[in-house]
């Protein structure tokens, strides 16, 4: 197994009250796989991403739990070991490049500084490194003279991923990598992300799009209002999903050929300095009963793992 998450907390402390963003969650990806991350805006999807790789800023602080990678406990780690951490072993691609892209500075020069960062290897040759990655997501070599406002957005998420994998990570987050960008793009990028994973890489999707997801993922997590409430095989979660959430997400995916109605889920995710008491999901669930009004367990099912009430044992 190459990462595990126990019982991760991250929570932000305001005015308001302190916002759950990541409450008690476990979750683990084995070396070569591809899991998915799935909910709607605001269930705690990055900040799980970001707390992983541990980028979380005050007034975000992660307040207990385990993020084991490779045998290490990554929360135990000092900055300075945590800095090796970060695109040597772990790559991450963030949600907008163009916010995580200096925007002074040429795109090779980006990339060069990041490869030497990690690796002894001079100018000369992180540049040709540079070159061979922008070939590898599509971009010519020459784009290494642009600047950032000078490429498409899918070209600058392009660049992103060239950046991230140029480390050879052994972990690659993506972030919403697929955000606002044309289908034809969108499927390459996604063709690029499953070929490193044939390359023995392992890949954590975070992406609000289930179809995406089940198409090309072998594990799906599905968040909720901080909370996994559900984590299983993708065929298994898509074809039988276990909480009323997951079944409902499925529901409201719109469907090319209309051959089934489109069911948008009522009402709206809660708000985590005030969630409801007892399971969040509780106001929009239509199988909500007594029990509910108490914070559910997690239930394992022969390693379908599952928080509802309706699979207590």
């Amino acid at each position: 197994m190459l990462l595990r998450v126990e019982n991760l907390k991250t929570y932000f402390h305001s005015k308001r009250g302190v916002v759950r963003a990541v409450d008690n969650v476990s979750l683990n990806i084995d070396r070569g796989e591809f899991v998915s991350i799935v909910g709607e805006s605001g269930c705690g999807k990055s900040t799980l991403a970001y707390s992983i790789i541990r980028l979380i800023s005050p007034p975000g602080r992660i307040v207990g739990g385990k993020v084991l990678f490779d045998g290490r406990d990554l929360l135990t780690l000092s900055e300075k070991e945590m800095r090796k951490v970060r695109g040597k072993e772990i790559g991450m691609i963030f949600q907008d490049p163009m916010t995580s892209l200096d925007p002074l500075e040429k795109i090779g020069d980006q990339m060069v500084e990041t490869i030497r960062e990690h690796v002894k290897v001079s100018k000369d040759e992180a540049l040709e490194i540079a070159k061979e990655m922008l070939e590898k997501v599509g971009l010519p070599a020459n784009r290494i003279n642009y600047y950032p406002h000078q490429l498409s957005g899918g070209q600058r998420q392009r660049v992103m991923i060239a950046m991230a994998i140029s480390l050879n990570p052994k972990l690659l987050i993506a972030d919403e990598p697929t955000t606002a960008l044309d289908v034809i793009v969108q499927e390459k990028i996604m063709d690029l992300l499953e070929s490193m994973k044939k390359e023995g890489r392992s890949i954590m999707l975070i992406t609000h799009d289930f179809a995406l997801a089940s198409e090309r993922s072998d594990k799906i997590a599905v968040m909720y209002a901080g909370w996994l409430v559900e984590f299983g095989r993708a065929k298994d979660l898509v074809n039988d999903p276990l909480h009323p959430y997951s079944k409902a997400l499925i529901d409201s995916v719109p469907d090319l050929w209309m051959d089934k109605e489109i069911k948008p889920i009522p009402g709206f995710p809660p708000d985590l300095a005030n969630p409801p008491k007892g399971c969040r999901f509780r106001p929009r669930c239509p199988f909500a009963d007594e029990r509910c009004k108490k914070e559910p367990p997690t239930v394992d099912l022969e390693g379908r793992i599952v928080k509802c009430w309706r699979y207590e044992v």
